[in-house]
């Protein structure tokens, strides 16, 4: 059987020069390629999507003009040995595939594509006898549509010079190219030289220092006593303090070259101070200050209110991989006090340069990197479901625990009630809940998958939108978010299903959420899924949540 105008042997002779021998996946890869094409519009400007990286995209380039290097093959790897070819503009096409149940006549081929034998043991020249002789028939088509992701040809971003390795990438990539993130499949025999020579300043003898203004600040440590600069920058060195320097371990001091330092600054290179300065300008948002000059070349960012902490985690990692800077703060998510210390940021070198700076200041953008949300004092209405706790049969002891944790935050129960499980009942409650002014409905109980579990369906009858049900922390799993929303009965309310968990253990999601929902924050399955690390409390016996990793 040929494959379109080549008869198998010139077939195998191609794939052999193309492919380095005759596999057995680039012949099958053949006939499934031509099968596609014939079954296309004659005239047709195709692409091609291979969803496997063995053997079928050579033949795909071996029998089309589609190639990785021209972008009008797309090969994502889903494991399974199918090509799809698809109309340039709409993706209108056909996918061609191998069909194991087609197999049971070619038991040479069935071994060989379900890897039911060794390579070694393989009778290859069956195997290609099978191959010719099956042709298509073992494949089967369908009609598809190309997604338009995977058509056309993405447009080349702006290209950079890579700031470490200085080799050309592309800018999309972040601040320095994908190589120098660690991506790189070689290890470097070296790393390239860089002048690390700093800009503006001399390095003498303490004792050649007298009467000169020190560079920088120069700190002094007592271990477990103190520690904080002795020497500020600018500061003129006297012959007094070279005593003080030595004992402090330093017998070389870098001091101010005023001629260097203007040269310095004509070249563009700035002073840390003056750095960290643009950076925190940059930096703080709604709710976060900072104090000037900066202590030690570090500018401290502290929050102006009790809050939430809300950190661009994204935008903090691409602000570090650019050399020679950095930004350390704690968890995005922690609830903090007002004046209190949470972030810090500075230039590495002593003297940044002019080019360095505004490549961080273009990864910070305009946007704030730090917020500090106000919590809200929300109006609580708390239900709780359970016949056996509406009976009397359990003791509630929801109630108790939620009020208990809301009032932490200076919220106000306005409403709590027990239901049987009975959706009636429940819809009738929730209701109530609304009317009593509550815009944050915390539920308990009736969120997992028993017949008798009716709370989220009764939410969703309610109209809850915008529903986020189960996530991945333990304890609290099944937990559920929500919105009700406005109605002539009342604004908007969130909801926030609990699980029985909480009864249990002293801290669960809901501690972790809920200070989020009263800051406004919109939460996203994005953000539930990164909880998944730091997600499982080792349930200690003495518990030190906040301080533990929990949650963050």
């Amino acid at each position: 059987m040929n494959i379109e105008s080549y008869t198998f042997e010139e077939f195998k002779a191609l794939a052999r020069n193309f492919h380095g021998y005759a596999a057995p996946g680039l012949l099958v890869g053949g006939f499934m390629v031509a099968m596609a094409k014939r079954n296309l519009p004659e005239g047709t400007l195709f692409e091609a999507v291979v969803e496997t990286t063995k053997c079928l995209p050579d033949a795909v380039q071996l029998l089309t003009l589609c190639s990785t290097g021209n972008n009008w093959m797309k090969v994502t790897n889903l494991g399974r040995y199918a090509v799809s070819l698809g109309d340039k503009y709409t993706g209108k096409g056909v996918r061609v595939s191998i069909d194991p149940s087609k197999l049971k006549d070619f038991p040479e081929i069935w071994d060989w594509f379900l890897k039911r034998k060794p390579k070694l043991e393989q009778d290859s020249e069956r195997l290609e006898r099978e191959i010719e002789k099956a042709g298509d028939t073992i494949c089967k088509m369908e009609s598809v549509t190309i997604k338009p992701c995977f058509l056309g040809h993405k447009h080349m971003d702006i290209i950079e010079v890579c700031p470490v390795c200085a080799e050309a990438y592309p800018l999309c990539d972040g601040p320095i190219c994908r190589g120098c993130q660690g991506q790189a499949p070689y290890t470097a025999a070296s790393a390239p030289v860089v002048d690390c020579a700093p800009a503006g300043l001399r390095v003498v003898p303490v004792a050649e220092a007298v009467g000169q203004q020190a560079a920088h600040d120069m700190t002094r440590i007592e271990p477990g006593q103190f520690k904080g600069p002795e020497f500020k920058a600018g500061q003129r060195i006297s012959a007094g303090d070279v005593c003080r320097l030595q004992q402090m371990g330093r017998f070389h001091v870098a001091v101010r070259d005023h001629a260097a330092s203007a040269g310095a600054v004509r070249q563009g290179a700035r002073h840390e101070n003056e750095v960290a300065e643009f950076f925190a300008r940059r930096m703080a948002g709604t709710g976060v200050s900072y104090g000037l000059p900066p202590h030690e070349g570090k500018i401290d960012f502290t929050a102006d209110c009790d809050g939430l902490l809300c950190v661009d985690v994204n935008r903090m990692e691409q602000f570090n991989l650019v050399p020679e800077v950095m930004v350390a703060a704690r968890h995005d998510g922690t609830v903090i006090k007002q004046g209190s210390r949470f972030a810090g940021t500075r230039a590495i070198p002593l003297f940044l340069s002019e080019k360095r700076l505004q490549q961080a200041l273009a990864v910070l953008g305009s946007k704030p990197l730090f917020r500090v949300l106000p919590l809200r004092k929300a109006k609580v209405g708390i239900l709780v479901t359970g016949t056996e706790v509406f009976q009397g049969i359990i003791e509630d002891k929801f109630i108790p625990v939620i009020t208990a944790k809301v009032s932490a935050y200076s919220c106000t129960v306005v409403k709590s009630t027990v239901v049987p499980d009975d959706r009636e009942m429940m819809c009738a409650a929730i209701a109530d809940i609304r009317v009593a002014g509550a815009d944050l409905l915390i539920s308990t109980g009736g969120l997992s998958v028993d017949p008798d579990d009716l709370t989220r369906q009764s939410l969703l009858e309610n109209g809850m939108t915008d529903v986020l049900h189960g996530v991945p922390m333990l304890p609290g799993t099944m937990s559920v978010m929500g919105t009700l929303p406005a109605t002539d009965a009342g604004g908007r309310v969130q909801v926030l299903g609990v699980p029985a968990c909480a009864l249990y253990y002293k801290i669960t999601f809901l501690d972790v959420i809920l200070p989020r929902l009263l800051a406004g924050r919109e939460i996203t399955r994005k953000e539930l899924a990164r909880m998944g690390e730091g997600g499982y409390c080792m349930a200690c016996h003495t518990c030190t949540w906040p301080k533990c990793w929990f949650g963050k």
